[in-house]
């Protein structure tokens, strides 16, 4: 496997576990803000809509700049963004840090699925992608029982300083990609 190919897997696998260790818990922390089931309805709708606008723009930008800051960029924003959870204290805060991670996440997907698919060894495209979802998948399915626990035992606070500082970790390690190899 490539290095630069190894690092965009490895850091990506890391970030999804941090942030897979929220998934269906935003049900629960919506209501704890007080907010409702259409609360929580609006900020996901608030996550997507605002990532699938902001993927294609920043899409078309990347093929005339650097993908791997662009990249590196949205990974260190979510990292900030994802410690943004602990000033949340109403449905309101909650849609601008969900709208905020939205553009964070459209710096990193765009510019990390064309450097995967760049810098990928393998000789069959199906085992490489089959890497990058696969264990994504199981990380974060790994990370959703993590976080349940983490909650339940501390408190959500806890949850966003540790899942912040996991994905502090990837982007420090996705930064090693602007080596010269």
């Amino acid at each position: 496997m490539n290095p630069k190919e190894k690092i965009l897997l490895y850091s990506s696998n890391l970030w999804n576990f941090a942030d897979g260790m929220f998934g269906p818990l935003l049900a629960v922390f919506t209501e704890k803000i007080g907010g409702n089931i259409l609360d929580v309805s609006w900020a996901w709708a608030i996550y997507l809509i605002v990532t699938g606008s902001c993927v294609i723009l920043i899409g078309k930008y990347s093929d005339h700049h650097s993908k791997e800051k662009i990249m590196i960029l949205g990974y260190a924003l979510t990292a900030l963004f994802t410690f943004g959870y602990l000033l949340v204290q109403s449905p309101l805060h909650l849609f601008i840090i969900q709208a905020l991670l939205g553009i964070a996440l459209a710096l990193c997907n765009p510019t990390w699925y064309a450097l995967y698919d760049q810098y990928s060894t393998q000789k069959s495209s199906g085992m490489s992608w089959g890497l990058a979802d696969g264990e994504g998948k199981i990380l974060t399915g790994i990370a959703i029982i993590i976080g349940g626990y983490i909650v339940k035992t501390f408190s959500f606070d806890i949850l966003f300083i540790i899942m912040g500082s996991i994905q502090v970790c990837a982007t420090m390690y996705q930064a090693r990609i602007l080596k010269k190899t």
